[in-house]
């Protein structure tokens, strides 16, 4: 499973590393996409609304365990780079412990305010039970998500984002049959689609454990290394803290403009939630810059070869900006046929399509500022991702979006529009901090 990454042409790595993390990225994309789709196939607006509200708010804690598990494969990866397997299998070791920890935490917590949490959405009165039933659900899977990207994030830090690529291929393929047995057989609505999720991802965990057991990782894992070691929790924590903070700023600010869009009513609230999962397929190829700088990087780093580690940073950037410049022109043409895949009211595609075409450009932007976080990261950095974040979400995305809100009510293209303005602010604050990290190169933590 282990793999130098230090070594050979950059771009080259930098392609066949994010590949499969590109399609890991899009095949979980695909849970909610495929609850989406399903559920508007076989129920109304109501139910839809439902599984947008609450796909939103898992898809909010997934990438926060997801952030919080950078910390495991920056460490992971740098003790990799360096030769020291001793190192690895501790910090291995400690993120299986923090994260079942967390899961239990988590999983009580959410299962209590589940009723809060509805409310605080401002869902609109015909989704609040559907919305309910699909939250309950899928909070008792948390175990099982967090199960997962601990997987994940071990194998990434060790060089290999193929096999997770596999697992969550069996967890998709799954969640798509079980969707049509629970909504379109069984007809259980929202509380189908949440069965249909939890239920794939639990078969993907155990499929994979068993993978696990039956080949070698390429270092060993002992009861001592499970044991918390003060140092090696701080460092773990140190990275993925900020990430997963920055993680959750950001899912916040879409849930703001969620809620401000459900107090539109029921069709703006319908085309918001449709919108943002299309999106969340056109930001795979930024999340996976992100990923993929962090990974690759941080093996760089840990083997003293920093020029490789900036040279993955600049590819992983025109990557991203190439991708997104050409999704961009595209979907201005394609905003309302897009929408029209997942419902047939002829409103909520208009409203739907008009908030897509503003929203689009921030693939550009996002693409930028997700590579630089990656980099920032690798160097254990990551508090300044957290910081440009919240500067642009707090001074740019929330006021921008309440606002077009209030003044446009006829449209939501302003309303799209807010999320690149604050990007473009984020890319701003990336690009200076990057210019004083070369221009100090003494001053730049190479340890975590």
């Amino acid at each position: 499973m282990e793999k130098n990454l230090t070594t050979g042409g950059v771009f080259k790595t930098v392609v066949y590393f994010s590949l499969p993390y590109l399609l890991s990225y899009f095949l979980q994309t695909l849970y909610g996409m495929a609850d989406l789709f399903i559920i508007g196939q076989f129920n109304g607006v109501d139910s839809t609304t439902a599984v947008s509200i609450g796909s939103q708010i898992m898809h909010m804690l997934t990438v926060m365990i997801v952030g919080l598990a950078m910390g495991a494969t920056v460490m992971i990866g740098r003790a990799i780079g360096a030769r020291n397997h001793n190192q690895a299998s501790l910090a291995i070791g400690n993120t299986i412990t923090l994260f079942m920890a967390l899961s239990v935490i988590f999983t009580v917590v959410l299962l209590i305010a589940v009723n809060s949490i509805v409310a605080i959405m401002s869902t609109p009165d015909e989704a609040i039970s559907e919305t309910v039933s699909y939250l309950t659900i899928c909070f008792a899977g948390i175990p099982f998500i967090t199960t997962y990207n601990i997987i994940s994030s071990i194998f990434r830090g060790m060089g290999d984002s193929k096999s997770p690529m596999y697992f969550i291929a069996i967890a998709c393929a799954s969640n798509i049959a079980l969707d049509y047995l629970f909504i379109g057989i069984f007809q259980l609505g929202a509380a189908g689609a949440a069965l249909g999720t939890t239920l794939s991802q639990t078969i993907s965990v155990i499929v994979s454990l068993v993978i696990i057991m039956r080949r070698k990782i390429g270092v060993s894992l002992s009861l001592e290394d499970l044991k918390p070691q003060k140092d090696t929790m701080g460092n773990l924590l140190k990275v993925g803290v900020p990430v997963a903070l920055q993680d959750g700023f950001i899912q916040i600010a879409f849930i703001v403009i969620i809620v401000i869009a459900n107090k539109r009513g029921l069709n703006d609230a319908a085309a918001v939630g449709i919108v943002e999962k299309i999106i969340s397929i056109l930001f795979l190829v930024p999340s996976s810059m992100l990923s993929t700088v962090s990974a690759l990087s941080a093996q760089n780093i840990g083997a003293d070869k920093h020029d490789r580690a900036r040279k993955t940073l600049q590819y992983a950037t025109f990557i991203a900006v190439s991708f997104g410049t050409i999704s961009a022109i595209i979907m201005q043409f394609a905003a309302e046929p897009a929408v029209g895949l997942f419902t047939n009211d002829a409103k909520v595609v208009l409203l739907g399509g008009q908030y897509m075409s503003g929203y689009v450009w921030d693939c550009i932007f996002a693409g930028v500022h997700f590579s630089f976080s990656g980099y920032f990261c690798a160097y254990g950095l990551s508090g300044i991702s957290f910081i440009h974040n919240l500067i642009s979400i707090i001074c740019v995305r929330i006021p921008l979006t309440y606002l077009a809100s209030q003044y446009f009510t006829d449209t939501l293209f302003p309303m799209g529009i807010a999320s690149p303005a604050g990007s473009a602010l984020s890319v701003i604050i990336c690009i200076s901090v990057f210019v004083w990290m070369n221009k100090h190169p003494n001053k730049l933590i190479h340890s975590l």
